[in-house]
């Protein structure tokens, strides 16, 4: 299986949030606004690709018994490495994005990574495979923070497209990450089968 394939398999054809309808707290969660689900998709792409190198390169080392555990270990200090950088540098978005930074340990995408392609293949393929799931998230997260903010406040990445006047407050709200996503996931799906 060449690199490509296996970037594109990520953004497309096994596409985390679109397809698989893994990782659905933060999806849910983050995606107010465009930049939110940017940057959440940022961030867990970062340590996607992070964990998946690192758990391809030791995967020999670890015993059977411990695996699971080891795979979390790895990921959580890319979590906590993450955590500290944006605190440091993007304090705003570190603050807006919150209690779902450090739940990024837990996201089922990175320990399913971790388990299916990085725990069998090398560290390029797994590097491939990381950043393809982390560019398929992080597009769908974008597209909708985008759609929520757009139909929600009339802008998207705070710049005014419509009149705020038409903005129908339930898509900033949970309701309406459920129909943005819904809606979303029912046009990936018409144009897969067409």
């Amino acid at each position: 299986m060449n690199n490509f394939k296996v970037l594109m398999n990520g953004v497309v054809k096994e596409n985390p949030t679109f397809v698989l309808l893994l990782g659905m707290c933060p999806t849910l969660g983050t995606t107010s606004s465009a930049i939110n689900g940017m940057g959440m998709g940022l961030a867990t792409m970062f340590v996607l690709i992070c964990s998946n190198v690192v758990i391809s390169s030791i995967k020999n080392f670890i015993p059977d018994m411990v695996r699971i555990p080891s795979f979390i270990v790895v990921i959580a200090s890319f979590v906590t490495l993450l955590q500290m950088v944006m605190q440091a540098y993007v304090p705003a978005l570190y603050a807006t994005l919150g209690l779902f930074i450090p739940l990024i340990v837990v996201n089922c995408i990175l320990l399913g990574r971790a388990e299916a392609f990085a725990a069998k293949k090398g560290p390029v393929p797994s590097f491939f495979d990381g950043l393809g799931m982390g560019l398929g998230f992080t597009i769908a997260l974008t597209l909708l923070g985008a759609v929520r903010e757009l139909l929600g406040t009339g802008k998207i990445f705070d710049m005014s497209l419509i009149s705020e006047d038409y903005g129908m407050l339930v898509f900033v709200l949970a309701p309406g990450a459920f129909l943005a996503l819904g809606y979303l996931i029912a046009i990936v799906n018409k144009f897969k089968k067409a």
